[in-house]
Formats: structure tokens, sequence, C-alpha cells
């Protein structure tokens, strides 16, 4: 099944359902999109003020869940229930969901008191071993989508403008901010640190950036070295490109056959409207 996508596992039966765990925004769309093409059953698994309403509604009521985040045990009876053979997190689920305004049941609860240190990484890796000890095997979350993920060289036909001293500088200071786990991106200028992405995310990031000089800044998405793509994908979209603009940074480096570019070809398009040089590495 590798023509399917070369992110699936080697044993992968398309026979069996896939749950699709539906986070916010676009991504867990064109998932259920691809997925839906494929010729894959699919279920959904949503949340509440989390995924988004047509996807929900695209689905028949038999083969879909809606539940608040951190209702782990009904999310594993939905997956039970489903008869789902693999699961795909796709979305992500507003960060400090995860830390305030949770609403864990009583396995959840378990869970999180267990946790020596509670933050994304941890929180996710320990539902994978939930769900993986209910039968259901957690596939890369770049399954589906090999189409979209950003690829090496140029990606909007023109010359990179950056200088490649000023770009491995860019890449070597966001590959080191994700080996510390602060973050997955920065913005660099001619040598010089802008911003690092922290708890706040890429788009704040850049916006916090853009209150500095930015002709010949740069942006880069990285991952770090041990990334577990099953839960923790980094993407680059629309609204990213759209803060990218406001802020006048007009060139972005983006880790090829890693980060997933959402819509990659409606993104590209608007790029090369705007300026924005993109550049996979």
């Amino acid at each position: 099944m590798s023509r399917l996508s070369a992110h699936l596992p080697a044993a992968f039966d398309p026979r069996r359902p896939v749950a699709l765990i539906a986070g916010q925004g676009l991504y867990p769309v064109l998932v259920a999109g691809a997925i839906r093409r494929a010729g894959v059953p699919l279920k959904l698994v949503a949340f509440e003020e989390e995924t988004r309403p047509d996807l929900i509604a695209s689905f028949p009521e038999a083969d879909r869940r809606t539940l608040l985040v951190g209702q782990l045990g009904k999310m594993l009876k939905a997956l039970k229930d489903f008869d789902a053979g693999y699961a795909l997190m796709a979305g992500q689920i507003t960060p400090r969901r995860l830390f305030k305004g949770l609403h864990p049941d009583l396995k959840a609860t378990r869970i999180l008191f267990s946790l020596k240190r509670r933050n994304a990484e941890t929180i996710f890796g320990a539902i994978a071993k939930e769900i993986a000890a209910a039968g259901v095997e957690l596939l890369d979350a770049r399954a589906f989508l090999d189409e979209h993920l950003a690829s090496a060289g140029p990606m909007t036909g023109r010359s990179f403008p950056i200088e490649p001293e000023y770009l491995a500088h860019g890449i070597s200071i966001a590959r080191e901010c994700a080996r510390l786990d602060i973050g997955q991106g920065c913005v660099v200028r001619k040598g010089t640190v802008l911003a690092a992405e922290a708890f706040e995310g890429t788009d704040e990031m850049i916006r916090r950036a853009g209150t500095f000089k930015t002709d010949d800044a740069l942006f880069v998405k990285t991952v770090k070295a041990g990334q577990d793509f099953r839960f923790d994908v980094p993407c680059f979209g629309q609204r990213t490109l759209e803060t990218m603009r406001e802020a006048r940074i007009t060139a972005a480096a983006l880790e090829a056959g890693r980060v997933i570019i959402l819509d990659r070809p409606a993104v590209l398009a608007q790029a090369k409207t705007w300026g924005v040089s993109l550049i996979g590495f």
C-alpha cells in the first residue's frame, strides 16, 4: 500500500477503518478528504469547540462521536465501537485547554497524575500508549498527505532571496530550539535572532518578530531529531502566510518531508502573488 502514502506502515490494511481524531482547522479536513479518496473506511472523533462544524456534518451520525477535550475513556470506547484498526491525530487542540479548562474523565485523570512532566508531548504520548493498548495503531500524522509536504529546494518558482550563510544560520538556530524543546520555529535576520517560537505559537512569534526591522528576515520551521510524527507535525498554512505578510517577512524555509503545507497548491499560489519566497531544506 506504499502508493497510498509513504508514511503508512508496510502492513497497513485498507479494509480496516481509520478513526480521524480531529482538532482545529483545515488539516483534519484535508486528511479526511485524502482518506476518502483512497477508499479507506473513515470514522471521526471530534471535540466540542475545536473541530470544524462542517467536518463533523460531513459524517453520518453513526460514523462520528463528539467529545469534550479530556474525555479519554469515551474516545477509547468510540474507537472500539468503530472497530477501528487505526487512528490518526490531525489538527491542533487549543494549547491552554491541555492545562486549563480540561475536562478529564477518570482515565485521563489517572494518566495526568502519573506524568512527572506535563506538556503537549508527554500528554499526547500517554494518550498514544492508551490507544495502542486498545489494539488500535496510531498512524504517522503525515499519512495520506504526501502531496502537501514541503519539498526540497525553491517552491515558489523563484531564486531564494536569503544568502546561503544566513539561511544556514536560521536553520541551525531553529534546530537547536527544537532540540531544547523550546519550539519548532524562529525568525532571523542577517545572522541575528529576532524571535524564537515558544508556547505562544508560530503566528504570535512572527508578529513579535515583525516589531523589528524585517527586510531580509527569514522564518524557519523545523522539527526536533526525535520528533514523534504520530501526534506532532509542524504545519504551514494560509494563516501563517497572512501573518508573515502583516509582519513584512517575505521568506520562509520549511524542513522538506517533515512540514505539512496545508493545501499546498493554494498556499504556494498565494505566496507567489504576495511575493513571499518559500524553500524546502
